[in-house]
């Protein structure tokens, strides 16, 4: 772990730096706006500048593009933006960062000199202009503008780094220089010696950063310091030689030569570097797209409307529902493109029961939504908090279909388990309430006396029809299921019958009707154990019941006639093949004990007697008698 003083050097080369030392995942918190604002004066006047909605896509887009390193896409997003606002000097500005960063400094120039045309009174400028001259070694119009530059901020670490800069590379135009030169050039040289543990140490000290600094001004100003053997160690490094500047006093061992032959003997040949790599070291990379004004605040007052909505849902949940309110309204107007203030506004006006003013909140977060292009999931949501409002309002069926085309909305937006199982409960409660309203005792009773009528003129399917609507107006009177389940069974309906039947039975258990239609139909559906037993239970409620007896009397001579045999082979096989359909009949054929008693009552009478005594063993014996498997003779 070691610590880097940047308090030696301009912001402009620290932070290039850095960018060289450190991996980029450190440099996260880090950025070039804080190296400027430690060292430029803060900026009092505030632009007013309003950037409209159609420019600042692009605009963030190519600042995105160009903090990516992605410089062509920049140009390209940046440009679009320009076509948006022609007369946004910092579009222009921006767009020259990116053309020096492909090295386009011809372009640059044009968008810097735009840039000075449109807002002269900017500092940001000139450093643009100055960039793009020294990408073109046009060192003479670079140290003019650095200088206007200076003009307008004395004080601008930027303008004053590059206008050294710019001398510099006059200097060296002019005159003879170094052999040595390009070694001490540039923002690599404090690379190389940051990164090499030999010289890391050294950067922390003073009197060594200002020997560098003026080495690197002046090459020919390295013998001035030839005797200290820090500057030697970093010469080592720079050149990429194997340097050693330990003294024989220090007990360094010498075999075979001086030091000094020593270190000329592992000492390696200096590679001269290429002159396209002398040229892209003296050529500072553009300045970081600044953030405008604007920018800053909308990112300020985004933090400052999340802190509102935490709040908010601390309070929501603490059920301070007036408090709640307020601080999600504060948020919604430090950042009206988040929507998630608004549904959660909507939330709290759902729970304290004021639905106008949820739907009103829902209603601006979906058309806001829209406009932003949000997340379905968060359309979908204002839609569904929406629908739930609307189903706590509804007094009437038709109050909720606006709340099922809703939340039917909110599922093409998003398809949400929990939207569907809304959605689902409202059709049902719909119905339901329908059905309610459409309840009305005394029309179902005049349509029922119109089946009555219909059934003694023999138009079962007339009659089948009134019944269903008398049923439909009081859907719990048994009479009308009994009457309907007689005109099925007319029409040889019998499953519908059985069910009616069964309906009437449930509604009210007394009603002897209800049991001579369920035995009737189980009659002619040849279940004859069965019609016996609901014969016999209408008789527990009206014992005097004829048609309950007659009922049981035809089941006894049925069973009877099943028992002694007297069936054509056509019957005996259908009644059979219906017994077989019984699960209650397969049950008793696969129980092992009931084979057993049955192959007693073939070869062993005495075994048969004893099996004959016991009741549940004879009741399975009927009903195997009553289904035709088993035959008495």
């Amino acid at each position: 772990m070691y610590t880097l003083s940047l308090d030696h050097y301009p912001p402009y080369c620290c932070y290039y730096l850095l960018l060289e030392v450190l991996p980029p995942s450190s440099l996260d918190p880090l950025n070039y706006n804080e190296f400027s604002r430690r060292t430029n004066k803060p900026t009092t006047r505030r632009r007013k500048t309003t950037i409209a909605a159609d420019e600042d896509e692009p605009k963030s887009k190519g600042n995105a593009a160009f903090a990516s390193g992605n410089f062509t896409d920049a140009v390209l997003h940046l440009t679009e933006a320009i076509n948006l606002s022609p007369n946004n000097h910092v579009l222009y500005s921006n767009r020259s960062a990116a053309y020096a960063s492909l090295n386009k400094f011809s372009e640059a120039l044009i968008d810097a000199e735009k840039t000075v045309e449109l807002k002269p009174d900017w500092s940001k400028d000139y450093s643009r202009v100055g960039a793009a001259y020294l990408g073109l070694n046009n060192y003479n119009d670079a140290i003019l503008a650095y200088r206007k530059g200076l003009k307008i901020d004395p004080n601008n670490e930027v303008l004053k780094f590059g206008f050294s800069d710019a001398q510099s590379g006059q200097g060296r135009g002019r005159g003879p220089s170094s052999s040595f030169g390009d070694a001490f050039y540039g923002p690599e040289m404090w690379a190389k010696l940051t990164s090499d543990p030999r010289t890391r140490t050294y950067l922390q000290q003073p009197d060594f950063v200002r020997m560098m600094q003026d080495i690197q001004k002046n090459p020919n100003n390295l013998n001035l310091y030839m005797k200290d053997q820090r500057v030697m160690q970093a010469f080592g490094v720079l050149l990429g030689m194997k340097w050693d500047t330990r003294t024989p006093k220090e007990g360094v061992k010498m075999p075979g030569g001086s030091p000094e032959r020593k270190r000329r003997a592992e000492s390696e040949p200096v590679k001269e570097e290429k002159r396209a790599g002398y040229k892209a070291h003296r050529v500072p990379q553009p300045e970081p797209v600044e953030v405008s004004e604007e920018e800053k605040e909308l990112k300020e007052r985004k933090v400052l409307a999340l802190k509102e909505k935490e709040a908010g849902n601390a309070a929501y949940k603490k059920k301070d529902f007036e408090n709640a309110v307020q601080l999600y309204t504060k948020a919604i107007e430090l950042d009206d493109a988040d929507i998630s203030f608004l549904t959660n506004r909507a939330a709290v006006f759902l729970e304290m029961g004021k639905y106008e003013d949820c739907m009103k909140d829902c209603d601006k977060a979906v058309e806001r939504g829209r406009e932003l292009r949000s997340d379905y999931k968060m359309i979908a949501r204002a839609l569904t908090r929406k629908g739930t409002a609307l189903v706590k309002m509804a007094k009437i069926s038709k109050d909720y279909e606006p709340a099922i085309e809703t939340f039917q909305k909110a599922l093409t937006e998003h398809r949400n388990p929990e939207t569907l199982k809304k959605l689902n409960e409202v059709e049902k409660a719909k119905k339901e309430l329908e059905q309610q309203e459409y309840c009305d005792p005394q029309v179902a009773d005049e349509e029922r006396e119109k089946g009555n009528q219909f059934f003694k003129e023999q138009k079962y399917p007339e009659a089948a029809s009134r019944y269903t609507e008398s049923l439909r107006r009081n859907p719990k009177d048994p009479r009308t299921y009994s009457n309907r389940a007689a005109c099925y069974t007319k029409l040889g309906a019998l499953p519908e019958g059985l069910k009616d039947a069964e309906k009437c039975i449930e509604f009210d258990a007394t009603f002897a009707k209800g049991y001579t239609r369920k035995g009737a139909v189980q009659f002619f559906m040849k279940e004859f154990e069965k019609a016996m037993e609901t014969y016999q239970a209408g008789l527990t409620y009206d014992p005097q019941n004829q048609e309950l007896l007659d009922g049981v009397r035809r089941c006894v001579e049925q069973m009877k006639k099943t028992s002694r045999g007297d069936l054509t082979p056509e019957e005996l096989k259908e009644r059979q093949a219906k017994g077989m359909q019984d699960p209650e009949i397969q049950n008793i054929l696969t129980d092992p004990v009931m084979g057993q008693v049955l192959a007693d009552f073939q070869e062993n009478p005495k075994a048969a007697q004893k099996h004959m005594k016991n009741p549940l063993v004879m009741n399975k014996i009927k009903k195997l008698i009553s289904a035709g498997i088993l035959q008495v003779k």
